[in-house]
């Protein structure tokens, strides 16, 4: 027991060190966009910008993996399949929707419904997959957790469903897909070989889009390439520690430690652009969410 209760803590330690690489990565990507002057209006330009994180990552960590001689199981159309579906839903629809969705819609509204995705999985997953029991706390946590999301944006316009805002939840919706099907990946092949593949694979995807509808690749100078650096090595280790963490943690509990990646893009956000988020909605919201990943994590004696 004393056993598993330090598994579970490790993985909700290494699930929040995701969260905050993540999180890193959205005032990253705005400097990226500054270092490379990037036209932000420009859709393709802003794909083909992605589809180079992807790209360079999944190269970067395919490699590892051959070098590790890590396993995959046989035939490899019983790995591959899965993972490809992640490189769909995790890298490219996801990604796809979620540029297009922010370049149409009210960006105070992006953090809030991102989250509808994870408070679906996390309230309904146990209807479709064997392996996610139904459990109060996780249903609260989530709730809590996304109360948390709605006091970040409180004192808004209120919320409408526009195209824009459509666009986000199915980002949002495909995000979770790809998480599922990552979890799938991990049980028959090693985290490296998920992550990799399905990066690059997607990461490719996106830039044949990005080209086809005339995006410009960006010119590199040193404090553009140092950037880039940091986008790249942010997004490997955070994809290769949460595919680690899905080996032993169920979706549910991760997708609502998830609800404290707009957090961490917040106080990253103030530290690197200066942002205000000395606001009472952020203490509100990282009560709630703190509340939500406690909830969402709580394990009775022998139970799941």
């Amino acid at each position: 027991m004393r056993q598993e209760k330090s598994l579970a803590l490790k993985n909700l330690l290494l699930a929040l060190l995701v969260m905050a690489l993540w999180g890193s990565l959205f005032p990253m990507i705005k400097i990226g966009y500054r270092a490379f002057d990037i036209d932000t209006s420009a859709i393709p330009d802003i794909i083909v910008f992605a589809s180079m994180r992807f790209i360079v990552s999944g190269a970067v960590v395919s490699l590892i993996a051959w070098l590790k001689k890590a396993p995959i199981a046989r035939p490899l159309r019983k790995s591959l399949l899965p993972i490809f579906l992640a490189a769909l839903f995790t890298v490219f629809l996801h990604y796809i929707c979620t540029y297009v969705g922010l370049s149409v819609a009210d960006s105070s509204k992006t953090a809030l419904l991102k989250q509808t995705g994870p408070l679906l999985y996390v309230c309904f997953a146990f209807l479709f997959l064997r392996d996610e029991k139904f459990s109060l706390a996780k249903l609260v946590g989530a709730l809590v957790g996304f109360l948390g999301i709605v006091a970040i944006n409180f004192g808004t316009a209120g919320i409408s469903f526009a195209f824009g805002d459509l666009i986000v939840l199915a980002a949002s919706v495909f995000s979770v897909a790809g998480t599922v099907c990552s979890k799938k990946g991990v049980s028959f092949a090693s985290p490296f070989w998920v992550t990799g593949i399905s990066q690059l694979v997607g990461g490719v995807a996106l830039l044949a889009v990005g080209v086809v509808l005339g995006g410009k690749f960006p010119a590199f100078s040193l404090s553009a390439a140092l950037v880039f650096l940091y986008i790249c090595t942010a997004s490997v280790c955070a994809y290769l520690l949460h595919a680690c963490v899905q080996k032993t943690e169920s979706n549910s509990r991760l997708l609502i430690i998830k609800f404290a990646e707009p957090l961490f893009a917040c106080v990253f956000g103030w530290m690197l652009l200066g942002e205000d988020i000395w606001r009472w909605q952020y203490l509100v919201a990282f009560l709630l969410v703190s509340c939500g990943i406690l909830l969402g994590s709580y394990r009775k004696e022998g139970k799941e």
